[in-house]
């Protein structure tokens, strides 16, 4: 496994990292050692954010005297400068450390610049001239706000999604951070779970010598799949070549990657999971999708009002309501046997 640098930020660490949502799911002793191995496993740069509930107390607490050894990234999804500093001195406090290395606007929905009347990047400032943060950074998931961000000249990383299923639009993203000296950072790497082969997943990432993937990971035995790489990193061959082009042609487009971020919907559908049932039902095949309890969540697409906050909402700016029925269609004729799912 190779190390990379960050851009313009100077980290250089392992091409293989963290992405600390999932331990929010799991019981703080059981987070503790899981992060603990993936550190003893060769990784180093670990993202967590304000927004995911308990997990960057876990990382203090199975990093705590380390804090020199590992580099944390964590986020903010303030909008105004008091909340800024309230998130950021929460941060510090949960996290159990005086400075945070990287700090990322979270979700950005504009590339926040001086003087554009939020006070938003000034915060940024100050808190990096009183050393409590390291690096200015930012997430996006709207294509051209990333644009907009990378050509900014403001920000040291940008964190943006990126797969092998990701456009050429998003290709020449990570090109474009490269030519500006902004490191990358990759998230949904495995497209929300629609990409189930690993190897290929980090081959495609290998290819991209500015890019630092964040797996979410959750279970140790994902943790040890990908610490795996480190000692055998996969290359991209003819065989995983031809495997991803097929993937792209199966995948790529108008899909939903389950983000949630649509959510809620007024009229209670799950739509992060109803709006991609069809791409589940053949990539991640389980009786679960076809019980009683999922039955009932996608009846509820019959209820939709086609208000279109979803779509308004949607980093993809897909056409939720439509992706829905579309769906639902398909639920039903497996349900009834004319379609069959492997």
């Amino acid at each position: 496994m190779r190390n990379i640098t960050l851009g313009r930020s100077g980290i250089t660490v392992p091409q293989n990292a963290f992405g600390a949502l999932p331990v929010q799911r799991v019981t703080k002793d059981e987070a503790v050692k899981i992060l603990r191995r993936a550190y003893d496993g060769g990784m180093r740069y670990f993202d967590t954010a304000r927004a995911y509930s308990d997990s960057e107390e876990k990382l203090c607490a199975a990093f705590s005297g380390m804090r020199d050894k590992i580099y944390i990234a964590t986020k903010t999804q303030a909008k105004t400068p008091e909340k800024f500093w309230e998130d950021l001195d929460t941060s510090l406090r949960t996290l159990g450390t005086d400075y945070i290395d990287v700090y990322q606007f979270h979700m950005a929905d504009r590339c926040y610049a001086p003087d554009d009347g939020t006070g938003m990047y000034e915060c940024m400032v100050k808190a990096k001239e009183q050393g409590k943060i390291r690096h200015i950074a930012i997430t996006a998931h709207k294509l051209q706000v990333a644009y907009d961000i990378a050509e900014s000249d403001l920000y040291d990383t940008l964190q943006f999604p990126f797969s092998y299923l990701s456009s050429d639009k998003e290709i020449a993203l990570v090109d474009l951070c490269k030519k500006n000296n902004v490191g990358y950072i990759a998230m949904k790497g495995l497209a929300g779970g629609l990409i189930n082969r690993s190897d290929a997943a980090m081959a495609f990432m290998m290819e991209y010598d500015n890019v630092l993937p964040i797996w979410g990971i959750q279970k140790m035995s994902e943790l040890e799949e990908w610490l795996s790489y480190m000692d055998d990193t996969p290359a991209m061959t003819d065989e995983i070549a031809e495997y991803i082009a097929k993937e792209r042609k199966e995948l790529a487009g108008e899909f939903c990657r389950g983000c949630g971020y649509c959510m809620p919907c007024p009229m209670e559908i799950t739509i992060n999971n109803c709006a991609r049932m069809s791409l589940m039902l053949r990539r991640a095949p389980s009786a679960a999708w076809l019980s009683e309890h999922w039955q009932n969540e996608m009846k509820k697409i019959e209820d939709c009002i086609n208000c279109h906050q979803c779509s308004s909402k949607c980093p993809y700016e897909l056409d939720t309501p439509e992706l829905l029925r579309k769906n639902y269609e398909d639920y039903k004729k497996v349900l009834a046997g004319e379609v069959s799912v492997k």
